[in-house]
């Protein structure tokens, strides 16, 4: 089901203009998660309008991001994946990689060119933060992305009440035992209407403690 699609964004895919796919529901409640709307939403747009608005964007955007919600959980998702790319498309998915099977799918068919995989917290704090306990799921996610040698990043938003430095960097470590070479993303939590009503945090974090593994978003 599509909730909705953002026509034109330059900052959700690496080097490229690119289009948003919003797929409705998810799988996890996020304490920090400010999609509510499409989580709990509904589909409004059709496969029809998709490939109307597609077709009407070629040569205008680059690529196409499917998101959501999570996205994985679309039974109809590779339809709207095989679409775009037969209209010459790049594709990144962006999910919480809780669903390892329908990634492998997507590789073996070669449907995608880039991913964005959020890891939410560190196994004994996941099902807290999340609602889920899904750590062995999301590990062999980690494991397919890395066995294909696909092109993606690993990302977590970064709530200074909800994740210590030390979390954080047990989190790298890890990222790196299991093979991963790229750059570790934290995302700074924003402070806008969430799940959990949640504030933006007043403790002091020691930046400095982070070494050449992470790159910061959106961290004054």
């Amino acid at each position: 089901m599509i909730y909705d699609i953002t026509p034109f964004s330059v900052i959700d895919y690496p080097n490229y203009i690119s289009c948003i796919v919003w797929i409705a529901g998810c799988n996890l409640r996020c304490k920090y998660c400010y999609n509510e709307h499409i989580i709990n939403g509904f589909s409004n747009v059709s496969k029809n309008q998709l490939k109307s608005f597609l077709e009407s964007r070629v040569c205008l955007v680059d690529g196409v991001v499917f998101s959501g919600g999570e996205c994985t959980n679309s039974a109809n998702l590779l339809d709207y994946i095989k679409l775009a790319k037969s209209l010459g498309y790049l594709i990144k998915i962006d999910s919480n990689g809780s669903n390892p099977k329908v990634i492998k799918n997507i590789l073996e068919n070669d449907l995608a060119n880039y991913f964005a995989i959020d890891f939410k917290a560190p196994k004994e704090k996941l099902k807290a933060l999340t609602g889920l306990d899904y750590f062995d799921e999301f590990d062999k996610t980690l494991d397919i992305l890395l066995d294909f040698k696909a092109e993606f990043e690993i990302r977590t938003t970064w709530h200074f009440d909800l994740l210590s430095v030390d979390e954080v960097l047990k989190m790298n470590e890890y990222l790196r035992k299991k093979g991963y070479k790229n750059k570790y993303y934290l995302q700074k939590f924003l402070e806008v209407p969430n799940i959990a009503n949640l504030k933006q945090s007043i403790k002091t974090i020691d930046f400095n403690r982070l070494n050449d593994d992470f790159m910061l978003r959106n961290f004054n």
